[in-house]
């Protein structure tokens, strides 16, 4: 008989226009690796510090039985970093040159732009900041590779491979590159829907937890299926639903099975039920049962 997994810590971030940045800082062992954060890596640092917080492991997480499983939504650019690119990267007629691109335009971007830009950095900012030294996945870049990276934390779980699972789902989407890729799709999602997101879980084995901390819920069932589709003729919606209500409009990246599944629980919800149909063809099931209270 399969163990009971559960949550027992759990953390947000949805960022909109005017909103405070996340605040990584009381959980980096050195203030100034901050310079090397992107944010999505800022956003990765602090939901997961939150969310371990309230498991009540920050100072007691096993380093080799942690692991962490996280989907990271697509590469960004903000248009700053790209501009002293282009601007010695161009022909004299002012179309794009790759020779000039090559033999020195290239060297225009700052240098710590790889840091912030490269899917796997959330990954290593969590392991470093938290002395994580455990088995690792990194998915890319949508809420279906989500799923597929939570179903690995659940069968690590499971099979006994690890005792804690840091799962995370993190998108820095508004910036010039990602905007364009979301607004030329078959189905375009405007700008003014498009959010940076970042949101977090703890999972544990039940029998693990004993009186350290009140697991917040149960993970009763998760399912994922893939149905193949031709992507040059075919463009397939991004859908969710939590409960059967329809999720809302807004473009959360692969943080938004938690996002939605924690605001449900934190509502007082004694049962979560989430659905997705993703644009990759990729669809999920995850069904949650309360067993205490989601902090805010």
């Amino acid at each position: 008989m399969d163990p009971v997994i559960v949550i027992t810590g759990g953390a947000e971030l949805v960022l909109s226009d005017g909103a405070c940045a996340s605040d990584p800082l009381p959980y980096l062992r050195e203030r100034k690796s901050r310079k090397y954060l992107g944010l999505q890596d800022a956003l990765a640092v602090d939901v997961v510090g939150r969310a371990l917080d309230e498991a009540k492991l920050g100072t007691c997480l096993p380093p080799e039985r942690t692991g962490i499983y996280i989907a990271v939504g697509y590469i960004p650019f903000v248009e700053e970093d790209i501009e002293p690119v282009l601007a010695h990267s161009r022909a004299p007629d002012g179309t794009f040159s790759l020779e000039q691109f090559s033999s020195g335009g290239y060297r225009r971007a700052h240098p710590l732009l790889a840091f912030r830009c490269l899917p796997n950095m959330p990954a290593y900012h969590v392991a470093a900041n938290f002395g994580v030294r455990g088995p690792y996945a990194v998915h890319y870049p949508s809420a279906g590779e989500f799923y597929l990276a939570f179903e690995e934390a659940r069968s690590a779980l499971v099979e006994h491979r690890i005792d804690v699972a840091i799962v995370l789902g993190v998108a820095h989407q508004r910036n010039l590159l990602v905007e364009h890729h979301l607004g030329r799709i078959g189905t375009p999602v405007p700008a003014a829907l498009i959010r940076d997101a970042g949101a977090s879980v703890i999972l544990e084995r039940l029998s693990d937890v004993g009186q350290r901390t009140a697991p917040i819920a149960e993970l009763v069932d998760i399912t994922t299926e893939y149905t193949p589709f031709d992507p040059m003729t075919q463009a397939l919606a991004h859908r969710e639903r939590i409960n059967g209500i329809d999720g809302g409009p807004l473009e959360l990246g692969p943080s938004s099975m938690l996002v939605h599944s924690l605001r449900a629980l934190r509502s007082g919800a004694q049962s979560v039920v989430h659905e997705l149909e993703g644009r990759d063809g990729v669809s999920g099931r995850c069904t949650w049962r309360a067993m205490g209270c989601v902090s805010s």
